[in-house]
């Protein structure tokens, strides 16, 4: 088929640029609105189209040159040619579109995209994909649709100084390593002083790779702990170092005090320190928390957003499912001193039909699930019948689908917060603030 020339009216839900071939809805990766571009079709589905740039006849206003060499190679960043502004506001029109379509939320409920004040070095945890070649070990990211890992040389853009200090410190070890393709990922997870490195080992000689990193620990610099994980992805052998690693958020609305808070290798953890501070400032807002109030916090993993709200309220009461993180959890409710909270190891679903059976009231539930969303959990908690349910998403369109659930089984959405956690990609976070409705 020969090039075609279009027109770049918008971006998409899912990164790529929108124009239209004879009527039909034609998808663009790595174009940018206003741009003028020969593309040439690579995909035909029934109700639309799939193209690639041949050429850029007239940029848009809006497109920037890409700082990374990698950008359109690395799976990774998808917005980087797209001027900050312009990212947030298609952020913004994505996310209005998506929550109208699925829930029929207004435009004029959904305030203002909170920007990242740092829109390059800002991801606290990577991972990293290996690939062994006869030129040397590549370390990066898979080029997109493929298992070929783009080797990041010095680092990545969007990564902290503390991961890539880290990277380059393994780097420099990792090239003598006796089986570099038994290696396929490392994940590191950086702090505001150091970080901790888990190394995923698929051989079979477990001690011998120990081994191997010991005798390397004066290399490794500022990394303060490194893992083994070897097939199952909740175990990790401890080669050296830290148990945990710990942050900091605001302890209260004005920010004066600090709440400290640690979690365990390989559990999960807000990638971006800051945005997750804004997050906080949202939910404390939106709680708008009395010293009566008793919170529930679904997906809870550490007790990141509910424990800094502990000293305000009641009770706080916390569900998740991975153990690891309900002990980090506990962990953070002693060591700041809240004797009103209590940490339950169970499913969203199971851990609120307990509850329920239970007959504990909460005047304000906090959920923070996966990007699947909390459909499974959401019969349960109508059944439980908070009057607030404050709903942080990282996926606009399972979002959607749950305040449909939720607006349908007696629920108003009142406000909805976009934050943008992870500039120069297409990924969007959120708050929504939904309202039990009187009953007439």
């Amino acid at each position: 088929m020969p090039d075609v020339q279009v027109t770049i009216d918008r971006l998409a839900f899912g990164g790529n640029g929108v124009a239209r071939i004879n009527g039909k809805v034609c998808f663009v990766p790595f174009s940018c609105p206003g741009d003028e571009l020969a593309v040439r079709v690579v995909s035909e589905k029934r109700s639309y189209l799939t193209a690639a740039i041949t050429r850029v006849i007239r940029p848009g206003a809006d497109r920037v040159t890409p700082p990374c060499p990698l950008f359109g190679l690395c799976g990774g960043c998808n917005w980087q040619h797209v001027a900050y502004e312009r990212q947030l506001s298609e952020k913004q029109a994505i996310f209005s579109d998506t929550l109208w379509r699925g829930a029929r939320v207004s435009a004029e409920k959904i305030g203002a995209i909170v920007p990242a004040p740092s829109t390059y070095g800002y991801r606290k945890r990577v991972q990293f994909k290996l690939g062994a070649t006869k030129s040397g070990l590549r370390i990066g990211f898979y080029r997109t649709a493929s298992h070929y890992a783009e080797d990041v040389g010095e680092g990545c853009s969007v990564a902290t100084r503390e991961v890539n200090a880290a990277l380059f410190n393994l780097r420099g070890i990792l090239s003598s390593f006796p089986e570099p393709d038994k290696i396929p990922q490392i994940n590191i997870d950086a702090t505001e002083r150091t970080a901790v490195a888990i190394v995923n080992y698929t051989g079979a000689d477990k001690d011998g790779i120990a081994a191997f990193f010991e005798r390397y620990r004066s290399q490794l610099g500022d990394i303060s702990g490194l893992y083994l994980r070897c097939g199952k992805k909740s175990f990790l052998q401890k080669i050296y170092g830290d148990d945990l690693l710990e942050y900091f958020l605001p302890g209260d609305s004005d920010g004066k005090s600090r709440y400290s808070l640690v979690y365990k290798p390989g559990d999960f953890a807000q990638t971006n320190s800051v945005q997750n501070a804004a997050i906080l400032a949202i939910i404390r807002n939106f709680a708008n928390a009395a010293a009566h109030d008793r919170i529930l916090d679904l997906y809870c993993g550490n007790g990141n957003f509910s424990l800094p709200l502990a000293g305000s309220v009641s009770h706080v009461t916390g569900i998740e499912e991975c153990s690891g993180s309900v002990e980090s959890a506990r962990e953070n409710a002693r060591r700041n001193g809240n004797v009103n909270a209590e940490f339950l190891c169970a499913t969203a679903a199971l851990g609120l039909r307990r509850l329920a059976e239970e007959g504990r009231p909460y005047s304000t539930v906090i959920l923070d699930p996966p990007r699947t969303g909390a459909a499974d959990a959401l019969f349960e908690l109508l059944r439980l019948g908070p009057e607030k349910i404050i709903y942080v998403s990282c996926d606009p369109a399972s979002l959607a689908r749950d305040c449909g659930i939720l607006i349908a089984g007696g629920y108003d959405a009142e406000r909805c917060v976009p934050v943008d956690m992870f500039p120069q990609t297409h990924h969007l976070e959120s708050v929504t603030l939904l309202r039990r409705r009187t009953k007439i």
